[in-house]
């Protein structure tokens, strides 16, 4: 594999730095950078300004909206953005949802969602576990019945991330109850979450925040046309979404950020007059962590190489493993740097506003809030002892 990008590949990154250096407003990128929360209407202005710029849907084909980019060049804004401190993409519209529209999503469906995706005038959640139906996503028992031109929901959605912020969802819910496996009756539908009969209750994670829901439908009617291409073909395509999601889940860029910050922190604690950057043992850390980080970089660039040709199969599965396992290992890492000042959750600190009562420096009142929130990547988008189980099965183990 050659690793020197072209020299058009150059130019290419040097234009999007630019950019994104003179356009992304700094206090958003001072929230990214110090591992801060961010409020819905800082992803909504970023996302427009990308989108005035033509940029906000990367992987997105020309035909449908996207910039038409290469590989590589998706491959290099996704790095520039993250290492500029620029807000992730909220993914579940244009990065889950969107690629299933490609597919199967009828001309209306295109045409009424995905410019709205782009601007994030519909910001979208995804309805897919269930309190009975996490990683084993075949057993879900919300219901959709056909009455008249009206689909009939019924059930309850869990750990529905960022409900609280969207407009719209896109879930899975029974239609065939009688099918000889679960998987076969099972169709895919999205529709606004203001329908009359749903509610939305939030859970508070770990970290102290609110990042996640869950979501009950009480006789919620929505039209026959708010089905996703088939009815009954909705494991087939959820199983192409959820390619996408756990691609997105890996985080390289993000990773890469954290661990810049990570050797600053560490460069700067010092432990006998000596940084903790430069002691043996932590510094053995930090490289086994950077060595991994860098092997799944190249994974990644393999496995997008290859999305022309197929969906995204059991590269996918093994990038969201390694992925989020590295992600848990850097908020580790940074914990342990910064030792006991890092352990007291100070919430006035995620929101950007100073503490009265400090305990370290004022990188420390984050970081115990990004280890707790981390400790849930390992779980969302299939548990990583259900993927090891599906790569153990594909090759005959």
């Amino acid at each position: 594999m050659d690793l020197t990008y072209p020299d058009e590949a150059k130019s290419f990154a040097d234009e999007v730095r630019a950019f994104v250096r003179e356009k992304l407003p700094h206090a958003i990128r001072d929230k990214v950078m110090n591992g801060r929360e961010l409020e819905r209407d800082d992803n909504v202005a970023w996302q427009r300004i990308l989108h005035a710029r033509g940029w906000a849907t990367p992987a997105w084909p020309a035909e449908y909206g996207g910039p038409g980019w290469t590989t590589l060049q998706r491959h290099m804004f996704a790095e520039i953005l993250s290492e500029e401190g620029a807000p992730a993409f909220i993914p579940f519209g244009q990065e889950m949802l969107a690629p299933v529209l490609f597919a199967v999503g009828s001309r209306e469906q295109q045409q009424h969602f995905l410019p709205r995706i782009a601007t994030l005038e519909y910001w979208f959640c995804q309805g897919f576990s269930e309190p009975g139906a996490g990683s084993d996503l075949a057993s879900l028992k919300t219901r959709a019945v056909l009455e008249g031109d009206q689909w009939v929901i019924n059930g309850q959605k869990m750990w529905t991330s960022t409900a609280q912020n969207g407009t719209h969802i896109f879930l899975l819910a029974r239609t065939d109850p009688a099918a000889p496996k679960p998987q076969m009756g099972i169709s895919m539908f999205i529709f606004p979450l203001a329908v009359p009969g749903i509610t939305v209750r939030p859970i508070i994670t770990m970290d102290g925040e609110h990042h996640t829901n869950e979501v009950f439908f009480e006789d919620v009617r929505v039209p026959k046309d708010a089905i996703i291409g088939e009815p009954n073909k909705g494991w087939d395509y959820a199983k192409l979404l959820l390619g996408h999601e756990r691609t997105t889940i890996a985080r390289v860029g993000q990773s890469k950020r954290q661990l810049k910050r990570l050797k600053k922190i560490a460069g700067e604690e010092m432990v006998d007059g000596v940084p903790l950057l430069e002691t043996p043992s932590f510094r053995d850390k930090v490289a086994a962590l950077e060595i991994e980080l860098m092997s799944l970089d190249l994974s990644v660039l393999r496995m997008i190489a290859g999305e022309g040709k197929n969906a995204p199969g059991n590269e996918a599965n093994m990038v969201k493993i390694k992925g989020s396992e590295i992600q848990q290992r850097v908020t580790e890492l940074l914990v342990e740097a910064v030792g006991p000042a890092a352990l007291p959750y100070d919430r006035a600190a995620m929101h950007g506003a100073g503490s009265e009562d400090p305990i370290g420096p004022d990188y420390a009142g984050t970081l115990a809030a990004s280890y707790f929130m981390t400790r849930v990547v390992t779980i969302y988008g299939g548990s990583n002892e259900i993927q090891r189980n599906i790569l153990a099965k594909s090759l005959g183990l």
